[in-house]
């Protein structure tokens, strides 16, 4: 018999999704309404916010400024293809992977560029691979923020300064909510959709003084499309860099991602960010750790995100089920708490193990994740007792 009765309290905000992530707080349209919609964007005004756009991101992310910012096109998916389809085949590559999007970039790698001289660092989610076993004189490929296991590399440490080979990184659930050394850093990734709430189809590249040394004295050995393409007679297309995009871009898309960055600015540029993103997960790893039925699948707390907080279900009587029965109670507990309207969108990701995957970035109000909280007991405790009533 369920002993936990429904919560009174809810969400203000139940949208915990983790991309499109939930808006900043007090968003509205009108934040939108000096988009110059309907103008080119390689007009005066579309290049001005374009440009915008880049310098408040060096800004709130404290980039070098002899790194490059770009916007490009395809989401942070785009991004990190162009880096991959530009920069790799110079030399051999280590191949870092412990979730899905880790292990999409391994795949595409391997199967569509074909290098042979490739090398897999890989780990089960959950866990992060043996770092140390990564050779930096090749070059590097890895996410730092594993969006759909919620495991990230703690720091930088484990790269070293005087490296040869070039660090690509995906970075787009760990930008603006996790501290990332650029030094340590030859190429960043990420959309606006993730720690900013932004919307989705864009992404920016950010590029090292290295990277760019790379794009300039290298080309690959295959074809490449327009899209991807960087440089025009081995010098590098400075345009990309200061608002003229490869190709269109949403004016729509770039204002609400100024309305984004100067809201970051306006509680404190990126500590204040890491505050409001660690304050978040720190109520659900509160939760966890007075829960005996779900657990983190990050095993290190060290390695835990303040993002992407993937949890799983260890209540001795769901673990004993098989896994399409864990999968199905799983389902059906975020099913519930979507019909209710206290949480949206926290499945665990396709790939993943079963279990739940809440968003706790920045735009994310640390009172909704509390009031969430009982939720999450009630409606595990509703399931259960439906499972042991069937079973009956």
């Amino acid at each position: 018999m369920m002993n936990t009765a429904k919560p009174d309290l809810r969400p203000a905000n139940p949208n915990f999704s983790s991309g499109p992530c939930a808006k900043r707080p007090g968003w509205s349209l009108e934040a939108l309404s000096d988009a110059p919609l309907g103008r080119s964007h390689r007009a005066k005004i579309g290049k001005a916010k374009l440009k915008q756009a880049i310098d408040l991101t060096r800004e709130v992310l404290q980039v070098p400024a002899d790194y490059r910012i770009g916007i490009v096109p395809a989401s942070d998916t785009g991004a990190v293809e162009m880096a991959m389809w530009s920069l790799l085949g110079a030399r051999g590559v280590d191949m870092v992977a412990w979730e899905s999007f880790g292990s999409g970039w391994v795949s595409d790698v391997a199967k569509e560029l074909k290098l042979t001289d490739m090398r897999k660092i890989v780990a089960g989610y959950g866990q992060l691979p043996d770092l140390a076993s990564i050779d930096f004189n090749r070059d590097v490929v890895f996410t730092w923020n594993g969006t759909t296991s919620g495991v990230r590399v703690p720091n930088a440490d484990f790269i070293p300064a005087d490296r040869e080979g070039l660090t690509i990184c995906d970075a787009t659930s760990a930008a603006f909510a996790q501290d990332m050394d650029f030094s340590k850093l030859d190429v960043v990734t990420f959309s606006f959709q993730k720690v900013l709430g932004g919307e989705g189809a864009h992404g920016v590249i950010i590029l090292s003084p290295r990277a760019v040394e790379r794009l300039e004295t290298y080309t690959p050995a295959w074809p490449m499309p327009k899209i991807f393409r960087m440089t025009k007679g081995n010098k590098l297309i400075e345009g990309i860099f200061t608002g003229e995009t490869i190709n269109t871009p949403s004016m729509l898309v770039i204002e609400d991602y100024i309305d984004a960055l100067n809201w970051a600015q306006s509680i404190g540029g990126l500590g204040g960010l890491m505050k409001r993103a660690d304050a978040n997960a720190q109520v659900i790893f509160d939760f966890v750790e007075q829960n005996g039925w779900i657990a983190n699948l990050a095993v290190d707390p060290a390695t835990r995100s303040n993002t992407s907080v993937c949890l799983t279900i260890v209540d001795p009587a769901i673990v004993a089920l098989d896994a399409d029965a864990q999968a199905t109670f799983a389902k059906n507990l975020v099913a519930l708490l979507d019909k209710e309207g206290v949480a949206r969108d926290i499945g665990a990701y396709r790939d993943a193990p079963s279990g739940l995957r809440i968003w706790a970035g920045a735009t994310v109000e640390t009172a909704d994740l509390q009031a969430l909280m009982p939720w999450l007991t009630w409606a595990f405790e509703t399931q259960k007792a439906s499972l042991a009533q069937a079973a009956a």
